[in-house]
């Protein structure tokens, strides 16, 4: 049996993340991916704004074009998503295949003292009061076990948890291929999303240039549609592009493929006993508005810090990743639902209409910064937290950014004043900065929300509890 403090399950965007800050903050942490080797499918690749952030809270560098303003899109609706207004150093939506993501934050993890062990499928899954004992091809033995194992995850079916909601409509497909030739049909460069999807000959499509000369094609077929399970052939894709592009348009080769549904799924609790459930383990929604990915990064980096405050010995902040985490994709869920009325293939008079109505209503600054809060996860407000900007800030060694002073993980308190503040373990920072949080005192968490009600140096004393009066949490 090996041992070890906390057990992920999945080696996909927020299992990695998960491990990369765990293994950030001194717990024990063994990756179990079920797949053999890495994924050559580029999968989701679009990194939403917040997620940059989440990324310079830590150091992670993934690189990334910044995809033009005119790309980025609410339902396909033709108005321009202005996220200047939300005081963010990255102000797009950026280019980034999700396998260079995973190799970025594995690299981070395994650097930290993770180890990540493929061609381990999890078959059994047993908990007790004082921890879990996973079956995955070993026993593996832990106090804690994350589900990150995707849509279809294992853990979840092996506990017999719930996952209600609503079954899919269609069947489509998902595909990363070369092109051999070309029609004037095939797009040349990254567009907005009404200039890459195309209808025709019973198909619908979406069609986008991607990396080294790859191309993400996306298709349906309106008529009947082949089973989930079923494999995908370079006849089936090459039939497709030519019915949708034309006969000058033929396929070269076939990197990789897998199908998907619209099903819209969430888990009712994300913890369950010492199990808990992040990224597509927890939830699914239509793949509209680049969202996937980055609710799972999002679910990771709020859970990471709390569960290893629980394994280090105080609990008492674990329950609250549920509290925090579950409305959020709640929303998602409702608001890809939304999308999905706006993008089907074949709208009637009245979506028509709708649209026509909520691309003015878009098009006004306040909507559009609710709109671009929404998507990108800048406008996320938890009830006792909410973000606070990269600042620039100058200190007595000189200028630093906040998301620097953050890369540790830990709890950080922030005084851009003169106050008087007690001493405690948690690092305290005084600095100069401009603007709004000029002279504040600030107790930010290591997930960079600022803890509310807190800011007046008289309650700073009242959060020194549990795991942050622990010496080996907080530095």
């Amino acid at each position: 049996m090996r041992e070890t403090d906390v057990v992920v399950a999945g080696a996909g965007p927020a299992g990695l993340m998960t491990a990369a800050e765990l293994a950030l903050a001194g717990v024990r942490v063994t990756v179990l991916e079920q797949l053999p080797s890495t994924s050559e499918m580029a999968k989701g690749n679009g990194v939403q704004p917040r997620t940059f952030e989440v990324f310079d809270l830590r150091g992670i560098t993934i690189g990334g074009d910044p995809l033009p303003d005119a790309v980025g899109h609410f339902g396909g609706l033709p108005v321009p998503l202005d996220y200047g207004p939300w005081q963010t150093k990255h102000p797009k939506v950026g280019n980034v295949p999700q396998n260079r993501i995973e190799a970025a934050l594995e690299a981070r993890a395994v650097r930290d003292g993770a180890v990540v062990l493929r061609g381990h499928a999890v078959t059994g899954v047993r908990q007790d009061d004082e921890g879990v004992t996973i079956e995955a091809g070993s026993t593996f033995r832990a106090r804690y076990l994350v589900a990150a194992d995707g849509a279809h995850s294992a853990v979840r079916k092996l506990l017999g948890v719930p996952f209600p909601g609503r079954a899919g409509t269609y069947v489509a497909t998902l595909t990363d291929i070369r092109l051999a030739t070309m029609s004037d049909l095939v797009p040349r460069q990254i567009a907005h999303f009404r200039e890459i999807t195309r209808q025709a000959n019973g198909y619908w499509s979406m069609l986008t240039p991607f990396t080294e000369g790859r191309y993400r094609f996306v298709f349906g077929f309106v008529g009947e549609q082949s089973p989930r399970d079923t494999p995908v052939t370079f006849d089936e894709v090459q039939t497709a592009l030519k019915a949708l592009y034309g006969n000058e348009t033929s396929l070269a080769e076939l990197c990789v493929a897998s199908r998907f549904s619209d099903a819209t799924r969430q888990l009712e609790r994300y913890r369950h006993g010492r199990v808990l459930f992040a990224g597509d383990a927890a939830h699914i929604h239509p793949p509209l508005g680049a969202q996937g990915l980055n609710l799972g990064i999002q679910d990771a980096f709020n859970l990471g810090w709390k569960l290893a405050e629980a394994v280090h010995g105080d609990p008492s902040r674990l329950d609250s990743y549920h509290d925090e985490r579950h409305p959020v994709a709640a929303q998602v869920l409702r608001h890809t639902a939304a999308q999905r009325v706006f993008t089907a293939p074949s709208p009637g008079e009245d979506v028509l209409a709708l649209r026509e109505i909520f691309t003015e209503m878009f098009r006004q600054p306040d909507a559009n910064r609710y709109l671009t809060g929404l998507l990108s996860g800048l406008g996320l407000r938890y009830p006792d937290a909410c973000r606070i900007p990269d600042l620039d800030l100058v200190t007595a060694d000189g200028p630093v950014s906040l998301s620097t002073l953050l890369h540790p993980g830990r709890w950080l308190r922030l005084d851009l004043g003169s106050h008087d503040v007690p001493d405690g373990p948690i690092r305290t920072v005084r600095a100069k900065t401009t603007g709004e949080y000029d002279g504040e005192l600030l107790l930010i968490r290591p997930d960079g929300y600022v803890e509310l009600g807190v800011g007046d140096g008289r309650e700073t004393d009242r959060t020194l509890v549990g795991a942050l009066v622990n010496q080996d949490v907080i530095a």
